[in-house]
């Protein structure tokens, strides 16, 4: 990547940390605020965890297509000011009305999409992948900063101190895209990293594209609606308070990323990828039946979200990968943005599940729905067709855009040893290609 990519990429991949920072801060500690916000309930807690969720799966995909329109940096700056605006009001709140209510609106201020758009305009096509890479990173290493800062500073700042550096974290997000982020000389849509219209139908009809989306669902279901009870039982096993329950979540994902990476390098390595997949399902919905079964208290309780975390960190990785081997090529930002949309719809339903649940029938129904997700889950998994280890490429083409030349390059390409699929884009002047990287001679 050329200096100027990479900072504009660091600096995309930062304003889309500061939003998930600012998203997941709360989970560690909210349901721990239960008694002291006014009118607040179990279910009430939990639908305001995954209310964002809602408005961030229904908007995100309109903004990015907006922003093809008007331009990306318009929709991110309106983006981050709606995010503020729900934060503030989030901040201001002594009512769980009022933090619903800004946290629907934190959510509405769906810019994601449009980051990743952003992120396309100002990289070549060799270095795209590579950005993609760089921002996927950064956004699971916020979410785990996230789990431990929410707690560090719970003590300093309270719920209400977190939502306004909330506010003020997207406020140096609109600073660091006016001056970090050059404006894109061209504006296009690119069919690896956007959202086309035209391909709804082709990815929402592939039934393994389904299974996936029903995976990243299901993961982030289980996980808010975990966090529904979770900072309760680690208060009433441990005696820790919230202030002092990052001393918890530091050990545990550090030790599920440790142990995560080999599994994830070997299954890739070895093309191994679907037996290691439905492992780490197994193991994730045994951590929830587990919740169920065994007493808890600080060690079982500390050795489940070990395992969790491994199982979910091990997902979270290797989901977007299938992802982009299955989706055909060409459409592989579609998928993606689906995929997203999927993510945002398991937060809100997992929240708010999670809380109506625990309110009306107790900790042992949330559990028992969780592990209910990731039964129905593994089944799904294990009927999936034999994967192809296919790698995107993208390669710049200079070709006339009747359909005539285009087939021509399109069978020409289908020639090379290694390819399995072509998509040529006349008015991108690329060609998509999906590649087995063992025997590609391009």
């Amino acid at each position: 990547m050329t200096p100027q990519e990479r900072k504009s990429t660091l600096s995309i991949a930062s304003i889309y940390a500061f939003r998930m920072l600012g998203l997941f801060m709360i989970l560690p500690i909210f349901s721990l605020y239960l008694p002291s916000l006014k009118q607040a309930t179990p279910t009430l807690i939990g639908l305001a965890l995954g209310i964002y969720g809602l408005t961030q799966a229904l908007l995100q995909i309109p903004f990015a297509m907006i922003s093809d329109r008007i331009g990306r940096k318009p929709v991110i700056v309106f983006g981050l000011i709606v995010f503020i605006i729900g934060s503030v009001i989030a901040a201001l709140s002594h009512s769980i009305y009022g933090i619903i209510i800004g946290r629907a609106i934190q959510g509405a201020g769906a810019i994601g999409s449009t980051l990743i758009a952003l992120a396309a305009d100002n990289t070549n096509e060799e270095n795209r992948l590579k950005a993609m890479a760089i921002i996927g990173m950064t956004i699971g290493l916020s979410f785990m900063l996230a789990m431990i800062l929410g707690s560090f500073l719970n003590r300093y700042l309270g719920l209400s101190g977190i939502f306004w550096l909330t506010a003020l974290l997207a406020s140096f997000g609109i600073i660091m895209l006016r001056y970090s982020v050059p404006t894109p000389k061209k504006q296009s849509i690119h069919r690896d990293s956007e959202t086309v219209l035209g391909q709804f139908k082709q990815v929402l009809t592939n039934p393994e594209l389904l299974r996936l989306n029903f995976g990243i669902f299901t993961s982030h279901a289980v996980l808010m609606a975990l966090f529904v009870i979770l900072p309760l039982i680690l208060t009433q096993t441990t005696g820790i308070s919230a202030d002092g329950q990052w001393k918890i979540y530091l050990p545990t994902l550090l030790i599920s990323v440790i142990l995560m990476l080999p599994f994830i390098m070997v299954a890739e390595k070895n093309r191994l990828m679907k037996p290691f997949f439905i492992g780490a399902i197994f193991l994730f919905t045994l951590t929830q039946a587990l919740f169920l079964l065994i007493k808890p208290n600080i060690f079982n309780v500390s050795l489940i979200l070990c395992l969790f975390f491994t199982a979910f960190t091990f997902l979270e990785a290797s989901l977007p990968s299938l992802v982009s081997k299955i989706a055909p090529a060409g459409n592989k930002g579609t998928a993606m943005g689906i995929y997203s949309s999927s993510q945002f719809l398991g937060i809100f339903a997992g929240g708010s599940i999670g809380g109506l649940l625990y309110n009306h029938f107790g900790s042992s129904s949330l559990f028992l729905f969780c592990t209910g997700l990731g039964i129905i889950w593994c089944v799904l998994a294990l009927t999936m067709k034999k994967l192809r280890y296919l790698s995107s490429k993208i390669i710049s083409i200079s070709v006339a855009t009747d359909p005539e030349a285009v087939h021509a390059l399109e069978t020409k390409l289908k020639q090379v040893k290694g390819v399995a699929e072509v998509m040529v884009c006349s008015d991108e002047q690329v060609a998509y290609l999906k590649i087995d990287k063992r025997e590609f001679e391009g």
